[in-house]
């Protein structure tokens, strides 16, 4: 036997045996996926930041905090998948931060409540609304005293207003405000009027009404001219709370064209009554946008600003980030 042969014969052993597991483990690995199936999923991580400046118009992330200040992980009540649409109320000099907790058990949002005692700083507190249906965007404000929510409930097919029995954590239905369906609604109350945008195309997020009316319950009226913008998702889906000055009026959209939530656009209300409507777009727009990395880069698309002293803001925003996970089906 020549020597070539006597090395052939000597590793043919060990390579049938390599051969003969790794068609074993194959054999395995089919049976397992046949009965737990892999799935590999696109996870969109939703978290909030704070960010500030010298105008509601010109922000930037706050230099002494470290964002995202909230973040699902924050989540101690219940299994969170990601948190957003923050909204803040400042009472007794006490921050509070409302926002949506995506709940990956029931896989559905409820509204969790964040405090601070200086706008930096965040201490996750607790879930303060859970229906059986989707909340999302708590719109929170006061009002003649009292603290209300207006959360998106689009799957309960209608627009809902709380009242706080206990605020922060204690809420009551109140009323129906509409009996369709809308999403993000964004109420406001100037010229004895109180007013409400609302996304009423919230699959497409292309059409944006208006309403008024002479009592927050209601009854509310469409404006005439609603809706205002058809067939452009860029500028219809409310992106926060309408801002107030002594002399503005600024609304806040999703740019939603190219992908969801990618960028915050500002509209200057330049007239507002029962029966005309007129707005300009701020030149410098985007005003938030996704960041080059991080907890944002890939979009943001809320922001809720407050002005704290003369030429001093600060605001809550959200962000989102792309990444994939695998799960094994039981």
């Amino acid at each position: 036997m020549c020597p070539a042969e006597k090395r052939f014969r000597r590793v043919r052993l060990p390579i049938l045996f390599f051969a003969l597991v790794l068609v074993a483990v194959s054999v395995l690995v089919v049976f397992f996926l046949t009965r737990h199936p892999i799935s590999i999923n696109k996870e969109f991580d939703w978290a909030i930041g704070i960010y500030e400046g010298d105008s509601p118009l010109r922000l930037s992330p706050m230099k002494t905090v470290i964002n995202p200040v909230i973040k699902s992980s924050d989540v101690t009540d219940v299994k969170a998948e990601s948190v957003a649409d923050p909204f803040m109320l400042n009472s007794g000099g006490v921050w509070y931060m409302f926002f949506e907790v995506m709940n990956s058990l029931s896989h559905q949002g409820d509204i969790g409540c964040a405090t601070s005692q200086d706008g930096r700083h965040w201490n996750y507190q607790r879930i303060v609304l859970d229906e059986s249906f989707h909340l999302s965007y708590p719109y929170v404000f006061q009002s003649e005293g009292q603290f209300y929510m207006i959360p998106e409930s689009n799957e309960r097919g209608a627009v809902r207003l709380y009242r706080a029995k206990s605020f922060p954590y204690a809420w009551e239905f109140v009323a129906n405000l509409t009996s369709s369906a809308y999403a993000d609604c964004s109420v406001f109350f100037t010229d004895d009027t109180w007013w409400m945008f609302v996304c009423s195309k919230p699959a497409t997020r292309d059409e944006l009404r208006l309403f008024f009316a002479d009592k927050l319950t209601g009854p509310w009226t469409e404006h005439p001219a609603s809706p205002l913008i058809q067939g452009n998702a860029t500028k219809t889906r409310p992106a926060g709370r309408v801002l107030l000055t002594e002399d503005t009026i600024l609304r806040f959209s999703q740019d939603d064209q190219r992908t969801y939530g990618r960028e915050v656009l500002a509209f200057f209300i330049t007239e507002i009554s029962r029966t005309n409507f007129g707005e300009k777009e701020f030149e410098g727009n985007p005003i938030l946008g996704p960041g080059s990395k991080g907890w944002n880069r890939q979009g943001m698309h809320h922001i809720d600003a407050h002005e704290i002293s003369p030429g001093k803001w600060i605001a809550a925003v959200d962000g989102y980030r792309k990444h994939l996970t695998v799960r094994i089906e039981h």
